[in-house]
This record gives C-alpha cells, sequence and structure tokens, in this order.
C-alpha cells in the first residue's frame, strides 16, 4: 500500500468488504485496504489474462489463463469510477502479444500474492484470517501454473529482459517491509525509491480508461439491473 494516507473507502467499498468481516473489529483499516487492492489485482490481471483467449501459444494455454479470470465480479468490482480502483500498475499493462512479458508478470505476480496472503493470514481477526485462508487454497493452481512456465523459460533472454523490465513494479506493489524479502526471493536488489515511485499503487497507466470501459460495458448499459 502507498506511505501517503489514504481517503477513507468509498461506501460501496465499505459495505461490500465488511461482508465478510465483523463490526466489532478495531484495527480493520488497513486489513480492509489491503483485501480490496488484492481483489482489484486478481480482477485485473484475470482480465488481462483473458485476453490470450484464442490466441495462446498452446491450446492448454488457451484454457488456463481463461481460467485465471474472475469469474465472481459484482457491484464492488464493476460499479466504480476508474480512479477508485487500487490495482497495481503491474496488472493493468497490455502484453499481448509479448508471452514472455505476460508470463514474467505472472511469475512475479504470484510471488508478490503469496505474501500478502500470508500477511493477512497471520491477522489476529479469525474472519480476516479464515477469508485469507480460504484465497491461499484457490491461488495454489495459479502458483503452480506460474512455476512451471518459470522454469521452462528462466534461461531464455527474453524472459530475463522482461523480468529485468518489470521488476520495480512488482516490487512496488508490495508493503515496503516485505519488499526485501520478496527481493531475496528471486536474489535481486530492491530499487529504489525514486524508481518505484514511479510504479507505486494507485496510479494508472497504460489505456487504463479504455480497459475499464471495456470491461464495465455490459454493466453500465443497464444501470440498477440485477445481475
Amino acid at each position: 500500500m502507498s506511505e501517503q494516507p489514504l481517503p477513507a473507502p468509498p461506501e460501496t467499498v465499505r459495505s461490500c468488504v465488511s461482508a465478510g468481516l465483523p463490526n466489532h473489529s478495531s484495527a480493520r483499516s488497513d486489513e480492509e485496504w489491503l483485501l480490496l487492492e488484492l481483489a482489484d489485482d486478481e480482477l485485473i490481471i484475470g482480465w488481462r489474462n483473458s485476453e490470450w483467449t484464442g490466441i495462446a501459444p498452446t491450446l492448454e494455454e488457451d484454457v488456463a489463463f481463461y481460467q485465471l479470470l474472475a469469474d465472481d465480479a459484482d457491484a464492488l468490482a464493476l460499479d466504480r469510477d476508474p480512479a477508485e480502483y487500487r490495482a497495481a500498475p503491474l496488472v493493468q499493462l497490455r502484453f499481448v502479444p509479448d508471452w514472455a512479458r505476460t508470463i514474467v508478470r505472472q511469475v512475479l505476480y504470484e510471488a508478490a500474492d503469496t505474501l500478502r496472503i500470508r500477511r493477512l493470514k497471520e491477522s489476529s481477526d479469525p474472519a480476516v484470517a479464515g477469508l485469507a485462508a480460504k484465497i491461499d487454497r484457490e491461488e495454489a493452481y495459479h502458483r503452480m501454473h506460474a512455476e512451471l512456465w518459470a522454469e521452462r523459460l528462466r534461461g531464455e533472454p527474453r524472459y530475463r529482459d522482461a523480468l529485468d523490465e518489470l521488476w520495480p513494479a512488482a516490487v512496488a506493489m508490495l508493503d515496503p517491509d516485505l519488499r526485501p524479502e520478496f527481493a531475496a526471493g528471486f536474489e535481486r536488489d530492491v530499487p529504489s525509491n525514486t524508481v518505484l515511485r514511479s510504479v507505486e499503487r494507485g496510479q494508472h497507466v497504460g489505456d487504463w480508461t479504455e480497459l475499464w470501459q471495456e470491461m464495465t460495458l455490459v454493466r453500465r448499459s443497464i444501470p440498477g439491473a440485477a445481475w
């Protein structure tokens, strides 16, 4: 999360996130935001991965990447203005038709995701910890898929180049105290704060507005409809 103070969550965000959390929690603000960021990242990277449907290198990957798309989009996912999304810049970028960059992003994303899910599993709030444990189980396939491709492509020049390019954005996904552990896992250094600030969460990059319009087109076509 950003080191700058965050505004209060929008009422729709607060009510939806609160559905899985007890009202008596006195310190759920940071966890609430972390859950929202995790959900936004999953939604957007899933949408970007689904753009490979029909054109992935193999039929198996065509199916696999489509299955990474979130299938439970709701009001929280689709009824917000573009500026309200907390998705990291890393997941917003469109990489089709660059398979190497797509795979490297997935590898980096899953490694970072593992650390923040672990943090939520350690929450003193049983509801948060339970929700995180459920998310962790559901993410097992995603991690396995990323690790298989990492082993296959690790020695390829295009893979290494993509890793160099995307490394700062991947590190910037995480809270500062998790970044050293993340970097150690890849035997790399944490980039300088100057570099990280250019790719920190809270910024919208590339063709973000076009992605949001495409993602919410059906939802916006019939305002107020029940889905």
